[in-house]
């Protein structure tokens, strides 16, 4: 078993431990905000504009994840506030954080006047890339797994995983969602430029994930339940997410593409065009220096004939 803890006692600190799972979801996070930044400088805009964005959406993210699952899981923290903050403990919500994020381009887009469906599909492969390095802070955590195996045969990874904790071979759950989010961040990558409308990228990432997440979530041990036994948070959202998703596919697919163009302060103006408009802007200050000389010949030569004019 791997020892979940990265780091122990940092610089000599009783208790100051760095986490694997920590440095796992870490690691997602920056590999998502990369690629996010090379998608943005695609669309015209700069990286300061993507850190901009995660100032807000990083904190959004993780207090709604938390909300998401306390809300679900009540009885748990009922009437003890320092267990409902002690996200260290566990407890974050994939969905949730989505929510949060979603909510934070939101006010982004309304505060910065970026558009909102642009936002939305530059995060979106960052996103399930995040998600997919993510999922192996459950491996080290020994977390997120699935229905006991108790075919010798089918006891291997990464079909299974050995739950050293209970002594048992389990369904390696972790590890599904971890490829089926590599699979959908290949389709968002092609459907990237092929995409009709700003937003249909993180449609597409709803439509894919939910439903790998909804198989996926029916296979685990440790989900958030609706109705104890009958239906689980994860895959009723998972479902109306990829019902829905699909109908707006569909009908935008039907409806001419809009062209909105930012021209706001992150933009990124082409070497060529800013080259033509430092040009312009030379050539009209040259314009008016020379029109400033003429103006000044022409009153001197006004002024002699007045002169002259004067002696005679």
């Amino acid at each position: 078993m791997i020892d979940p803890i990265a780091v122990h006692n940092l610089f000599g600190i009783e208790g100051l431990n760095i986490a694997w799972y920590a440095i796992i979801v870490t690691s997602g996070i920056v590999a998502g905000i990369l690629l996010g930044g090379f998608l943005a400088k695609k669309k015209g805009y700069t990286f300061e504009m993507l850190i901009d964005l995660m100032l807000l959406a990083l904190p959004m993210a993780i207090v709604f994840a938390r909300l998401y699952y306390v809300i679900f899981e009540w009885e748990r923290y009922a009437g003890d506030f320092m267990k409902i903050i002690a996200i260290w403990e566990g407890g974050l919500a994939i969905y949730g954080g989505v929510i949060g994020a979603l909510l934070a381009a939101l006010i982004f887009s309304k505060w910065k006047k970026v558009p909102f469906g642009d936002i939305l599909d530059i995060g979106a492969p960052g996103l399930i890339l995040g998600q997919a390095i993510g999922r192996w802070g459950n491996f080290v955590n020994q977390e997120a797994f699935g229905n006991v195996i108790t075919n010798p045969s089918m006891q291997w990874f990464p079909y299974g995983v050995y739950i050293e904790r209970l002594g048992e071979w389990h369904q390696a759950t972790f590890f599904y969602e971890s490829a089926w989010n590599l699979i959908v961040l290949a389709v968002l990558l092609w459907y990237w430029k092929r995409a009709k409308h700003k937003g249909n990228v993180f449609v597409m990432y709803l439509v894919m994930y939910g439903i790998g997440r909804f198989f996926i979530e029916g296979l685990r041990t440790d989900s958030l339940w609706l109705v104890p036994g009958v239906i689980r948070v994860s895959q009723l959202l998972s479902a109306v997410l990829v019902i829905g998703g699909i109908i707006y596919l569909a009908v935008m697919y039907t409806k001419p593409a809009k062209i909105r163009e930012y021209t706001g302060k992150y933009r990124i103006v082409p070497a060529a065009a800013a080259a033509g408009a430092a040009s312009a802007q030379a050539e009209t200050a040259e314009e008016s220096e020379t029109s400033s000389e003429d103006l000044k010949e022409e009153k001197s030569a006004e002024s002699a004939e007045r002169k002259t004019e004067e002696e005679k």
